[in-house]
């Protein structure tokens, strides 16, 4: 069921198997999981259905560099479905590289591996909404489809990968139905965790503390916690809690909150392809099933190992689009509509280039010179985005020249000094806001400029034609939006060692018995991939093992107790 937390009563001790924090994907797909399997489930999640901002005022907080990174605000939304509500859909499994500890990524390897991974990811395909779980072109279409690049064929460089798109899949509104008929799951929404109560000798959370806006306060007595309110949210719960814990519970060892990444992301360079537009496949192609599929560039991974890169993957790309040289009437009606485009993607169209006059004229005369496009793009957007269940992606243009920048999309190696942590400012509720110092080094940046490389060398020596970057301007490029994207990763890293980590192969904190984490701060490094559909698998395989380890007992009514 779902309810509301103002309507428990004040003071109440609710008890439960197992409480899980946070109702964006990662916790609605391990609540899913765990119907069914005879435990008591409640579920605290602090927003509404619908935007409040008042609730959404709670993530406010400091930054470092605000050119470097958005303020913790942004890319986040604090409601039923968290921040799906939001996302673009995109879905790529990792690769087995990224679970391997390699010299070339300081701080690499995970405490599992591809294959422990595997069996979940077809499941949280599904509840993506993303179709099969085929991620390469000759199994998602047939043998026969035809390649990204017709005639292209190298042992060193990949075009067969696939990345796939949710509707996108607003998870709150998808499964809310599923969530109000549950017998055994019970949705708290306007719940918000304020602490975590640390029983010292048991070394086990004893209660959560729940506020709300409107003045109620409350706990939740669990056998299981799992903390699943994203990366930085984690972080901050955890570093607040300190009754017990002065440095915060599961930083004995000033893990908590370091090793913070996202994303290296930007356009760079110039890709000219020899022959005729219709022997490259840039667009989306629609799988069997009806879902829309993008094909990627990447440096394979025996490549990778030999030449000591980290992962990385280049998508074709137009033009950038502040720029009128392009003559894009399409692109221009994009940079005169910037004001009335999300935050969240009109990041890349606002990225501090001047509002002139004579920059707006340009822009206009592009429109008008390019009616057509204009209006054919207008006309596609509508039915195919705006009205559609499932949405066109983003945006795509007609190619006619065979000429293309690339975007890139990168790992991000971890590193101990990139963190986040408690800001002095208190929030509504009493709680420390957080301060954001995301970091990345030279060796990011340098990793990419060697797998612009590969792609070039392979490129000409194949015959397809010709890459061309400026390295003296790449760090700019690959900059220029900072930490890109809302992919919050890193903070409570899994690993098998407490003082390098903080959860264990199985999520838990190392330093608590019945504490885990559950979304993309456990993971130790970034891959090139979106972080979405591997914390859905991360989740799903998480259910498995508190299935496993609670006892199964009689469903039972929520029980109400004095605090």
């Amino acid at each position: 069921m779902i309810g509301d937390a103002n309507d428990v009563d004040q003071g109440a001790l609710l008890r439960a198997d197992a409480c899980i924090v946070g109702g964006g994907p990662a916790g609605i797909a391990l609540a899913l999981a765990l119907s069914g399997q005879g435990l008591d489930i409640v579920l605290l999640e602090s927003g509404q259905r619908q935007p409040d901002a008042p609730t959404q005022s709670l993530y406010d907080g400091e930054v470092n560099d605000e050119k470097l990174h958005s303020p913790p605000d942004k890319y986040r939304q604090r409601r039923l479905g968290g921040s799906s509500t939001i996302w673009g859909g995109r879905c790529t499994p990792f690769d087995a590289i990224d679970f391997e500890a390699r010299s070339q990524v300081p701080h690499s390897g995970w405490p599992i591996s591809l294959e422990d991974l595997r069996p979940f990811y077809p499941e949280a395909n599904r509840l993506a909404e993303a179709g099969r779980f085929a991620y390469d072109a000759r199994q998602a279409f047939s043998p026969e489809a035809p390649p990204m690049f017709r005639g292209f064929a190298s042992e060193v460089v990949s075009t067969d990968g696939l990345e796939r798109f949710s509707c996108p899949t607003d998870f709150g509104a998808r499964y809310a139905r599923r969530l109000q008929v549950a017998r055994d799951v019970h949705v708290l929404l306007n719940a918000n965790c304020t602490g975590l109560r640390l029983d010292k000798e048991t070394r086990a959370i004893r209660e959560v503390e729940v506020r709300t806006l409107a003045g109620r306060r409350f706990a939740v007595a669990a056998r299981t916690v799992v903390l699943a309110t994203g990366g930085l949210e984690t972080a901050r719960l955890l570093l607040a809690s300190r009754e017990s814990a002065p440095a915060g519970i599961g930083n004995e060892h000033d893990v908590v909150g370091r090793y913070y990444m996202c994303h290296i992301a930007g356009n760079v360079g110039t890709l000219e392809i020899q022959g005729d537009a219709a022997g490259v496949r840039h667009g989306y192609e629609v799988s069997p099933e009806g879902i829309y599929c993008r094909r990627r560039i990447a440096v394979r991974e025996a490549e990778q190992h030999r030449r000591g890169l980290a992962n990385a993957v280049a998508r074709l790309h137009f033009p950038r689009i502040t720029d009128p040289r392009h003559g894009s009437g399409v692109l221009s009606g994009l940079f005169l509509a910037r004001p009335f485009i999300s935050y969240e993607y009109g990041k890349r169209v606002n990225d501090g280039t001047a509002a002139t006059l004579p920059l707006y004229a340009r822009h206009l005369l592009n429109v008008a010179a390019d009616p057509l496009d204009t209006l054919a793009f207008l006309g596609h957007w509508l039915t195919r985005r705006t009205l559609a269940a499932r949405k066109f992606p983003s945006v795509i243009l007609r190619n006619r020249s065979n000429r293309f920048s690339l975007e890139l999309h990168g790992e991000q190696m971890p590193q101990a000094r990139s963190r986040v942590t408690l800001a002095g400012k208190l929030d509504a509720l009493g709680m420390p806001q957080l301060r954001v110092n995301w970091c990345y080094s030279s060796a990011d940046i340098e990793s990419l400029r060697r797998t612009l490389d590969v792609i070039a060398q392979e490129v000409e020596r194949s015959g397809l034609g010709r890459l061309r970057y400026d390295a003296g301007a790449l760090e700019e490029d690959l900059v220029r939006f900072g930490a890109y994207g809302g992919h919050h990763i890193g903070t409570t890293r899994m690993g098998a060692d407490p003082r390098t980590s903080v959860v264990d192969a199985n999520c838990r904190v190392h330093s608590v018995n019945n504490l885990y984490v559950a979304g993309s701060a456990v993971f130790p490094t970034s891959s090139q991939a979106n972080p979405t559909l591997t914390l859905l698998a991360l989740s799903l395989r998480l259910a498995r093992h508190l299935a496993q380890r609670l006892s199964p007992r009689p469903i039972a009514t929520l029980e109400e107790q004095p605090a």
